[in-house]
């Protein structure tokens, strides 16, 4: 495809037929439902278990790693207002084919992260109704919340983003009641620094984290349903991050001062309540779990049908993907095939494969947004970003090497699976690109 073609499929994709009706604090609540999902409510004793109190640690590192990533995302994400996100920006900098990859790892990234966490909504929500575990109850109950998301979603974005602002506001009660109250109760002595954990343990432990930390991409991809994406993308990635961090290192301190058994908890905040605030607080935080879960799969329903969208607009997959409703302007293909797929992949894999394998895939499509940095500055008088970031090469350097670090982490079997998934994105695109000219 020619400069001109691309830039042409470009100003198509960033004028879609959208409705424009989500402003700047709907973002950000997209962007801290997104993070706040399933992770920090398992994460804490599993980290603790490999790190012990250099959790905390890890926690801050994991914070810079995503913190300098963000800050590349907000300049990337300033210079546009179309749907997309990464896909967007890849396609504006290195062109199709290397765009087609990163919007199909996005995809596939955000489609397991949404099946991990809607699987362990089910382990959660067993605690009061044990028959849903297993077998048909199951499938059932799977079925009815993917369907359910799947329909407000449809019936228009506002609706949907309503939905999640009251979600996000329902999540977050429970866990600064639990921090607010916790705090008062931590043990000093619970904390041990006195050895210090090997390289391999702490990445690995960044590596876990990094999990809790992701899912706020899904807010830039809806930029072309943003009033003024420009300005208000920036904003919100950047107080949405501060909000989680505040929030996480907190939740992890009251974790270490309360819960003597923390390495070995399978529901280490329902535990740790439950010494200061009795079996109240055990039932609170799972309660806030399920909130939480549900929170983040409504939101990921509503973003990871916009990256096939806008790759269909752009003509790189059917366009069908990108038939609007008459009525919502909603992409109701994109939404109903990225559901079944969703609801596929739940039934039938576990928790940890599919959360690592989103970690890899989205850690590999940041590294490509952060390489777009100085690229897109050199189409400055084309594309000139609302939000400059001082020393941006820089920045966007530091978060590359962080990302390898964290990526040599990863086992060969997560890799390989990954690196799989590339390569049928590529089949894919190269069998869309020659079948028009078979006709």
């Amino acid at each position: 495809m020619s400069a001109t073609a691309t830039a042409t499929a470009s100003a198509h994709t960033e004028d879609a037929g959208l409705r424009r009706v989500l402003g700047r604090w709907d973002l950000v609540a997209l962007v801290i439902n997104g993070i706040v999902g399933a992770g920090i409510f398992g994460l804490p004793s599993k980290v603790h278990a490999l790190l012990g109190s250099w959790g905390i640690a890890a926690i801050v590192a994991c914070a810079l790693l995503i913190g300098l990533v963000i800050l590349c995302f907000a300049e990337v994400g300033s210079r546009f207002t179309g749907t997309g996100g990464p896909y967007l920006y890849t396609r504006a900098a290195f062109g199709a084919r290397p765009a087609f990859v990163v919007g199909w790892l996005l995809w596939l990234a955000r489609i397991a992260g949404i099946g991990a966490i809607t699987s362990l909504l089910v382990q959660y929500l067993s605690a009061f109704f044990p028959a849903i575990a297993h077998g048909l109850p199951r499938a059932i109950f799977l079925t009815t919340v993917v369907m359910s998301l799947t329909a407000v979603n449809i019936t228009g974005v506002l609706r949907a983003a309503r939905i999640g602002d009251a979600i996000t506001i329902a999540k977050l009660l429970p866990l600064l009641v639990f921090v607010g109250v916790g705090l008062l109760h931590v043990q000093g002595s619970a904390f041990d620094f006195a050895q210090t954990p090997s390289n391999a343990n702490f990445s690995s432990g960044v590596l876990l984290l990094a999990f809790a930390f992701v899912g706020w991409e899904s807010a830039v991809v809806t930029a072309g349903e943003l009033r003024d994406p420009r300005r208000d993308l920036p904003f919100a990635l950047i107080v949405g991050l501060a909000v989680v961090i505040v929030l996480y290192l907190a939740i992890q301190v009251v974790s270490v001062g309360t819960l003597p058994t923390l390495a070995g908890s399978e529901r280490p905040l329902a535990d740790a309540a439950r010494t200061f605030l009795g079996p109240f607080g055990s039932t609170m935080i799972t309660v806030g779990a399920v909130i939480s879960m549900l929170g983040t799969v409504n939101g990921g329903l509503l973003t990871i049908s916009r990256i096939p969208f806008a790759m269909a607009d752009a003509g790189q997959l059917p366009p069908s993907l990108a038939r609007l409703h008459p009525r919502y302007r909603t992409p109701v293909v994109s939404i109903v095939v990225s559901s079944v797929v969703v609801l596929a992949l739940t039934l039938t894999s576990t928790f940890t494969y599919v959360a690592t394998i989103s970690t890899v895939a989205r850690l590999l499509v940041f590294g490509v947004t952060c390489a777009a940095l100085p690229v897109l500055r050199r189409q400055e008088q084309e594309r000139p970003a609302r939000f400059q970031l001082t020393g941006g090469p820089v920045i966007a350097v530091a978060a590359l090497l962080l990302i390898g670090w964290l990526l040599a982490s990863t086992s060969w079997h997560e890799t390989r699976d990954v690196l799989l998934a590339a390569l049928v994105g590529l089949v894919i695109f190269g069998g869309w690109r020659v079948r028009p000219t078979n006709r």
